[in-house]
């Protein structure tokens, strides 16, 4: 569908047209009609399918045909980088337009924190806030949300991982009855729909489903028993010194500084990304990455939604993640807009379950590759297979303990971090 279809406003269409924008994804196809028609809305879609112009365009041309009045728009992320990123999409789409919009996140400084206070008083059309900086600011008994109209969670899965659940309940407790709530989610586990049902009005609901893997993605697995996977990465890069861009996730902070100096040793061009590190820290290692700078980037999955990083050659799971959805994400972010890109995932003694779960989500037996003789010889997969489906209540026989003994032993900061 072309965006002429939804017969925006002028000024809409002008800066779509700006943008390059031309036919809308499904998700837009199916949503901004009923958010033009004041429906509450639940999307769900995974990253990359359009979800942030699926509420903002809609949003935007009622604002573009009654102009707005004070605050009007409050959007709730669940990190700072997906903010910064929501207002840059603002002020593109409402470039023709008297709008104004402001990212609202922790780390920043006094004068940061004033500029703030005035556009939660009114002088900010638009709102994009991370719970834990908009509470603090409610706190203080100045933000004043009565011409709230649109009420967006985006990322709504992943806030509830964080731990938001109460926070939002919190900030919707000061929200106007009468107004307009969209919700906006990856994955739609039962805990998005408890949250829904106390928040919105009869809201409808939009599922797209999950898209496989894009067809430029190579994809294989290395079976690898833990203390082998330091060493088995350092081989990976090494082999692709073609390769200047390269994203390596693993699941828990902890390991993050681990694997830097890990890879240090034989690549000097590396930095890292973790809820550890500072706001401006944060900032700088991904603006280094995605200008080129940074040949490559160690993160935990704070960076695997949302977050638009172009033409990156290799994506590297040290860990499988949590949750097989996440696999398709993190994977996501190489081979986009058509282009090609490498996907490896490193699989231990502790994560066949995970991997399995994850060929059962996409359809597919990702290739395995044999881990190099140098390292010595790697766990047989199926025989990792069949030891977890053994269970807990056979960890402590003698024969479990004898195939267990060449194995990694757990560190303790990274199981308590799981």
């Amino acid at each position: 569908m072309n965006f002429d279809a939804f017969h925006f406003h002028e000024k809409i269409t002008e800066a779509i047209s700006y943008m390059g924008y031309q036919e809308a994804t499904p998700i837009q196809e199916k949503t901004i009609p009923e958010i033009m028609k004041g429906h509450d809305i639940i999307g769900c879609a995974q990253t990359g399918t359009g979800k942030t112009a699926a509420y903002l365009l809609p949003i935007l041309n009622k604002m573009a045909i009654v102009s707005p009045t004070g605050l009007n728009t409050l959007i709730i992320v669940p990190v700072r980088e997906l903010a910064k990123q929501i207002d840059q999409q603002i002020e593109g789409f409402s470039y023709f337009m008297p709008v104004n919009s402001i990212s609202i996140y922790g780390g920043g400084d006094g004068m940061d924190w004033e500029y703030e206070k005035k556009s939660l008083m009114g002088e900010a059309n638009i709102v994009v806030a991370t719970p834990g900086r908009l509470i603090a600011h409610i706190n203080l008994g100045y933000v004043n949300f009565s011409n709230i109209q649109h009420v967006i969670f985006d990322e709504a899965d992943k806030m509830l991982d964080m731990g938001f659940f109460f926070d939002i309940q919190k900030i919707v407790s000061f929200l106007p009855k009468e107004r307009q709530t969209l919700m906006f989610s990856a994955t739609m586990p039962p805990k998005i729909r408890s949250l829904a049902k106390h928040i919105m009005n009869h809201p409808k609901e939009v599922t797209i489903g999950l898209a496989k893997p894009a067809h430029g993605i190579s994809q294989s697995v290395y079976y690898a028993f833990e203390t082998q996977k330091p060493a088995l990465l350092n081989l990976v890069i090494q082999e692709r010194p073609q390769y200047d861009s390269i994203l390596i996730f693993t699941s828990t902070k902890s390991k993050v500084n681990t694997i830097v100096r890990s890879i240090r040793r034989i690549e000097k061009s590396i930095d890292a990304v973790s809820s550890d590190l500072e706001q401006e820290a944060r900032e700088a290692s991904l603006q280094k990455f995605t200008a080129r700078q940074t040949r490559i980037l160690v993160a935990t999955d704070v960076l695997s939604r949302g977050i638009d990083i172009k033409d990156i050659n290799l994506v590297i799971n040290y860990d499988c993640p949590h949750e097989a959805e996440s696999y398709v994400h993190r994977i996501g972010r190489t081979a986009r807009a058509a282009t090609k890109g490498e996907a490896i995932t490193l699989v231990s003694e502790n994560d066949t379950r995970k991997f399995k779960a994850i060929e059962r989500l996409i359809d597919a037996t990702i290739t395995t590759q044999p881990i190099p003789a140098s390292l010595g010889e790697g766990p047989n997969p199926d025989e990792l297979e069949k030891l977890q489906k053994k269970g807990s209540s056979q960890k402590g026989s003698p024969r479990n303990r004898k195939f267990r003994k060449p194995f990694h032993k757990p560190n303790t900061n990274d199981k308590k971090a799981q």
